[in-house]
């Protein structure tokens, strides 16, 4: 709680800097964490590693039926998804993530970069390694971090009521173990089964969150959970909510 609070207060302090149109509060000047902090202004244009790093935190903004790429390329897309993540904390929504944006990123991640709401180890009960799945442990953990972003948004929606991960990253072995396909998206780490909301609530809510992928209530063996994934290929089947 402490490490948190102070995060909502550098947070709170560096935005209404801003505002004021003070000197001395510029992106980049305080880390709000031991994970990424910016150096500069982005906006349309922009490219690089630190246009890479908000595109994984903002992913989950891209529109209905839509996924943002993360490409280190600040270019349309990006801006409607910072539009919409600005919106939905109440921020000026101008698509720039000058020292405002950032801040309430900073407000939102961990020293490990999750977002607040979920960690590493809900995303792989099945190792420490990540290790063992369709791709290197370094990509696993890599996708388990950009489903988190998404998730993050995704429960904002939903009114901040938590949501929980039941599966996430599988090795074959594990994969193996619950039955899953030979193909799972858990395999990639890209993946994750959901409950704790009603689940039509999730699946539905779900297609405006960056999710190619969404199984829910009315397709086979889906009935007590929703999965989502980032997979290449846009599927949605959920016919008992209408998807």
């Amino acid at each position: 709680m402490i490490k948190r609070s102070a995060r909502l207060l550098l947070s709170l302090v560096m935005a209404m800097a801003f505002a004021l149109g003070g000197a001395v509060v510029t992106a980049g000047t305080a880390h709000a964490d031991g994970c990424y902090t910016w150096t500069r202004t982005l906006k349309s244009g922009a490219t690089g590693n630190d246009v890479k790093q908000l595109q994984i935190r903002v992913a989950g903004y891209p529109g209905y039926n839509s996924v943002l790429a993360i490409d280190g390329s600040y270019g349309p897309a990006t801006t409607a998804a910072v539009k919409r993540f600005q919106a939905a904390y109440g921020l000026a929504a101008d698509g720039v993530a000058g020292p405002a944006t950032q801040a309430k990123i900073y407000a939102l991640q961990d020293n490990d970069c999750t977002p607040a709401h979920f960690t590493y180890a809900e995303m792989n009960r099945c190792n420490s390694t990540w290790s063992g799945g369709a791709v290197s442990a370094a990509t696993a953990k890599a996708n388990a971090l950009s489903t988190m972003w998404r998730l993050e948004a995704l429960r904002h929606a939903l009114g901040d009521r938590p949501i929980n991960i039941n599966s996430g990253f599988r090795s074959t072995s594990c994969n193996s173990a619950v039955g899953g396909a030979s193909n799972s998206r858990h395999l990639y780490g890209d993946a994750a089964d959901l409950g704790g909301i009603a689940f039509c609530t999730l699946a539905k809510e779900a297609r405006n969150h960056g999710f190619n992928g969404i199984l829910g209530p009315g397709y086979p063996d889906h009935n007590d959970h929703v999965h989502v994934n980032q997979g290449p290929s846009h599927y949605w089947s959920a016919p008992n909510c209408g998807i």
